[in-house]
């Protein structure tokens, strides 16, 4: 649970998410300055995975209600994927694997995460451990994180949508091209 993090851990985890995603480009590091350990919304939950490094991998998920189409849908967002770059192609699908179980604890009808074109091939290797299915052609709203006087307050982005059917059936996921999250992402 977040409330379970102390400083130490927003500390460890905001230098892992520096280190791994400094080297996509130094924006995609700034959210991270500090202690922050999280870049939009705050996660509920977080998977981290520990070695004899410090953090190995993290996943974070809230629970949140998201517009797809004109259909208010409860999720369980994934986000906050990192893995540390001498551990790369081992954690991810790992980190999905043990994420599962909790979505079903959690009696979410449907997991739910979005990812840049780029990251294709590698969400698609998800489906050999988890139920993932990957959907192109959704343009997905997100509030900005901070409201800012020089940027409009949403971002519509066309990204790779990635569903985990955990209570209902991938066929109850609405069709649609468009997502309004309704908040920051993960």
């Amino acid at each position: 649970w977040e409330s379970e993090l102390q400083l130490d851990d927003h500390v460890e985890l905001a230098s892992f998410f520096r280190k791994t995603y400094g080297p996509t480009g130094a924006f995609n590091a700034k959210p991270f300055e500090g202690s922050r350990s999280w870049a939009g919304a705050r996660p509920e939950l977080r998977a981290i995975a520990y070695d004899s490094n410090g953090v190995a991998a993290h996943m974070g998920l809230l629970r949140r209600f998201i517009k797809v189409g004109e259909v208010d849908l409860l999720v369980a967002e994934l986000g906050l994927y990192g893995v540390r770059p001498d551990l790369e192609g081992l954690g991810i699908s790992h980190s999905l694997r043990v994420m599962y179980p909790v979505l079903q604890q959690l009696r979410v009808p449907f997991g739910f995460g979005a990812v840049r074109h780029a990251l294709q091939k590698h969400v698609e290797r998800f489906g050999r451990h988890v139920p993932a299915n990957v959907l192109s052609g959704i343009r997905v709203r997100s509030t900005l994180p901070d409201a800012r006087l020089d940027l409009p307050p949403t971002r519509i982005e066309d990204v790779l949508v990635v569903v985990f059917p955990v209570e209902l059936a991938m066929s109850d996921w609405p069709t649609a091209t468009f997502i309004d999250r309704n908040g920051p992402e993960l």
